[in-house]
């Protein structure tokens, strides 16, 4: 393949790679910035698309934030694809402050900020149930993630929305000034290959007379 790498690169490096890219933080925003911009489509559905992957990365359904940012985006009419890159705003750095501030918001908005939580595990059985007596196994862990779970849930909405709507002020306009340049780009490669063109036609009539 064209674009495979010459050397496989191991388990620990793919590892490393996710915390700490080794083309380095800067590089990567960089790097997002671009896939973002090279995206078809308008600036209004771009930057409402990422918006809408900023909003899930604040939720608490890790490992879903793909699939909630793309239903957020086809509801309101945002780009798909740039929805999967604004979910970058969530990553292994920020992930932590994001749950802290979503955890500490939603239990200060449920009024349960001195709610002592439940343990996860059943006391006679723990996994066991989940094959023996399934509805009691969800129902003791839900009892056990419910305080932790459902403030992130409620703490997710107004900080999600606050990033979201953020990144689409930011974003509308940066993406709407880089397309305007790409387009004054072509038209003016175009005009330098039409004048080429003419150029050549007279020169071949001038030639044959």
């Amino acid at each position: 393949m064209i674009l495979k790498r010459r050397k496989s690169v191991g388990l620990f490096r793919k590892v490393r790679n996710f915390f700490w890219p080794e083309i380095g933080f800067q590089r990567a925003a960089k790097y997002i910035s671009y896939k973002v911009n090279r995206i078809s489509g308008s600036p209004h559905a771009i930057a409402l698309g990422f918006a809408a992957g900023a909003f899930a990365s604040f939720t608490p359904l890790i490992g879903f934030h793909f699939v909630v940012a793309a239903l957020i985006a086809w509801v309101v009419g945002g780009n798909m694809l740039a929805s999967a890159i604004g979910t970058s705003v969530g990553n292994p750095l920020t992930f932590p402050f994001i749950w802290f501030i979503t955890h500490n918001t939603g239990s200060y908005l449920l009024g349960q900020e001195g709610r002592e939580e439940i343990s996860i595990s059943a006391p006679d059985g723990g996994m066991k149930l989940l094959f023996t007596d399934p509805g009691r196994f969800f129902v003791e862990l839900w009892a056990g993630l419910e305080p932790v779970f459902f403030p992130m849930c409620v703490g997710a909405i107004p900080l999600g929305l606050s990033c979201g709507i953020t990144a689409y002020i930011l974003l509308k306009p940066a993406v709407g000034k880089y397309k305007e340049r790409r387009r004054k780009l072509r038209e003016k490669r175009m005009a330098e290959l039409r004048k080429r063109r003419d150029a050549q036609a007279a020169s071949s009539q001038g030639a044959g007379s």
